[in-house]
């Protein structure tokens, strides 16, 4: 814990810290305070990556060993390959691209029509949620037309796959200590 926070105050004395390196687009909040800590925690990319790191496990201890491990280490690595994963899929998918279009095209305008009045239709106000729904409603065919369900269910396998595969065979040097326990005969 203190070697990250020495790590970030070196980072921070350089002029390059989470806060800066975040996008405005973020607000402060919950979401953006998540970021941050995920920015902070992340091991470096190439020992994540490194070849030398990979082995078949041994047994069926050692796999779910190195899973629970490499996991919990890699957590921050693992989120943004999640992320990188989500971006690939709708990048290379034109009409899912169209779909996110209208989607926040629509979110934006009643946005701004809330900025003006509040809406009203058939003599009762709409609550921003119940717009926000609709907006959903309208989007919705455009989604099923682009398969955002299938892009959904490939981010997830895919994420499972990759991540599953580097933690089973990414090796993790022991920490001080763990070498010298012995197993039970």
């Amino acid at each position: 814990m203190a070697a990250q926070k020495d790590q970030q105050k070196d980072a921070e004395a350089e002029g390059l810290s989470a806060a800066t390196l975040l996008p405005k687009l973020i607000p402060s909040g919950v979401g953006r305070e998540w970021l941050e800590r995920r920015r902070a925690t992340i091991r470096p990319w190439g020992t994540f990556v490194d070849q030398n790191r990979f082995s078949r496990p041994r047994n069926l201890g050692e796999l779910c060993q190195r899973l629970v491990r490499n996991v919990e280490y890699y957590q921050s690595n693992y989120v943004f390959v999640f992320l990188g994963l989500i971006v690939y899929c709708v990048v290379t998918s034109p009409m899912l691209l169209v779909a996110l279009a209208v989607f926040f095209g629509a979110c934006y305008i009643l946005y701004l029509r809330t900025l003006q009045s509040k809406l009203v239709l058939f003599g009762r106000e709409v609550s921003p949620a119940h717009q926000y729904a609709l907006a959903g409603g309208v989007s919705f065919p455009f989604f099923w037309l682009a398969g955002a369900g299938s892009a959904v269910f490939w981010v997830l396998g895919a994420t499972l796959v990759l991540i599953g595969s580097h933690a089973a065979f990414h090796h993790i040097e022991p920490a001080e200590g763990e070498e010298l326990q012995m197993e039970p005969v």
